[in-house]
């Protein structure tokens, strides 16, 4: 992604977090980007290109953010796992999840349901990764949706429960078998 791409995405980024999907008009769109109409058509030629290229520039922010110089050990990279997550929460995400977000406003889109599902299991996978919980992922993404979904109505006491369940789960609790 080239530098402008990258700077027009952020805006839209930001645009669609504070607005939503359905609200910003195109002219809020263009003042978030901070740059000319003709100029974000050309990188995105449409309102669909627009919301993708938000979340993608989302789901690299949100990977550096949660996952970047984690502690060592796996007890201490879990935790930190479940404090930045809070951390993402309170600064960029207090509604929720912005592509659970994008789904329901566009639950038509192949396109955001590939993505939605490509970024979870990115952060299941690398939450794994971190804490030595191979093979956990799916418990794992489950603690980190459950600590996003209620982070809106307990805050910190969201973040101190998950790490409560996070280190149940590495105690080695029978694992989960798909059904």
């Amino acid at each position: 992604m080239t530098d402008m791409m990258t700077k027009i995405a952020a805006g839209l980024e930001r645009a669609f977090a504070a607005n939503g999907f359905a609200e910003p008009s195109v002219d809020t769109l263009r003042d978030a980007a901070g740059v000319s109409l003709r100029t974000l058509y050309r990188y995105f030629p449409s309102r669909a290109d627009m919301v993708l290229a938000a979340l993608e520039h989302r789901h690299r922010r949100y990977l550096a953010f949660v996952f970047d110089d984690l502690p060592d050990g796996r007890d201490a990279a879990r935790d930190a796992l479940f404090t930045r997550v809070g951390d993402w929460m309170e600064g960029e995400a207090s509604h929720g999840c912005l592509f659970h977000g994008a789904v329901a406003a566009d639950p038509g889109s192949a396109a955001l349901r590939d993505l939605l599902s490509r970024h979870k299991d990115e952060v299941a996978a690398r939450a794994a990764a971190a804490t030595g919980l191979a093979g956990r992922e799916v418990e794992l993404l489950l603690l980190l949706e459950g600590l996003t979904q209620t982070w809106t109505l307990h805050e910190r006491g969201a973040v101190i429960a998950a790490q409560h369940l996070g280190r149940l789960l590495a105690q080695g609790s029978p694992q989960v078998t798909e059904v």
